[in-house]
């Protein structure tokens, strides 16, 4: 079924082997869903693959400063073991008095960008700690992954992300679940001009009408809609046939489904 098209799953959680029970279950409680995958590299890969998938992009997120480094060479760990699959995004904790240093030992890793998860942080997307890092990835070209979005809390949600868009033009920015989870009408109003702005579609397609999620793309536009499957919250094979669904063209879905992060990350996989 997905024989025609190369896949990128661009938004992957992942974690130890010793740790990613308990790390799956905290994200269930936290969102209320009872997840897909087991939440560790070998699994991800193996129902992905199944799925059609080709590649992935792979990260965690400090939730306080002692644990940037063991994460960053985690993940960079995992990626060298599979260089062929994937791709990895490292972490820096906003709140952090060693950011900067932080910064460096993960571009020493080789690392192809940084995510960041204001709710879990529990630092605002616009504080000035995360402007810190926002000034050392624009000055660089470096990527960033941005949680966007929560009617449940204000960290993140789109009034204070258009703030980080206005102020850091040639910043290179994904803004996870088209960017604004549980906010996806308001963040699509107000986020979708922004030409640094790139998002996924992660964790919509479960919430959203088709209609309604084919308005928040086509405002983002077809170009700029990276496909994911917030790894281990769903399937991929589920998640993929509900973008087949939608409607999009052949060139749209080519775009959505591969094309789109390999041109945000200035790549060909």
């Amino acid at each position: 079924m997905f024989a025609n098209y190369k896949v990128f799953d661009s938004h992957c959680h992942i974690y130890p082997e010793k740790i990613s029970r308990r790390a799956v279950d905290g994200i269930d409680a936290f969102y209320g869903v009872i997840a897909h995958g087991k939440g560790t590299v070998n699994d991800l890969i193996e129902r992905g693959v199944s799925a059609g998938v080709d590649r992935f992009l792979v990260h965690s997120v400090a939730t306080n400063e002692h644990q940037v480094r063991v994460i960053n060479e985690f993940i960079a760990a995992e990626v060298a073991g599979y260089p062929d699959r994937l791709t990895g995004f490292g972490t820096l904790y906003p709140k952090s008095e060693n950011v900067e240093a932080d910064y460096e030992h993960l571009r020493s890793l080789g690392l192809s960008g940084i995510k960041l998860h204001p709710d879990f942080q529990r630092c605002s997307v616009d504080s000035p700690q995360c402007r810190k890092i926002y000034e050392i990835c624009a000055r660089d070209g470096f990527p960033v992954l941005v949680h966007f979005g929560d009617i449940r809390q204000d960290y993140s949600n789109p009034e204070r992300a258009e703030k980080v868009l206005k102020d850091y033009p040639s910043l290179k920015i994904i803004g996870a679940h088209l960017g604004g989870w549980s906010v996806w009408k308001e963040a699509a109003d107000r986020l979708s001009e922004y030409e640094n702005l790139y998002v996924d579609c992660c964790s919509s397609t479960a919430y959203l009408s088709d209609s309604e999620f084919c308005r928040c793309v086509e405002k983002f536009g077809t170009k700029k809609v990276l496909f994911g499957t917030d790894y281990p919250m769903w399937s991929a094979k589920t998640e993929i046939k509900s973008i087949m669904r939608m409607g999009f063209s052949e060139d749209e879905l080519h775009n959505i489904f591969y094309n789109n992060i390999c041109r945000f990350l200035e790549t060909e996989f």
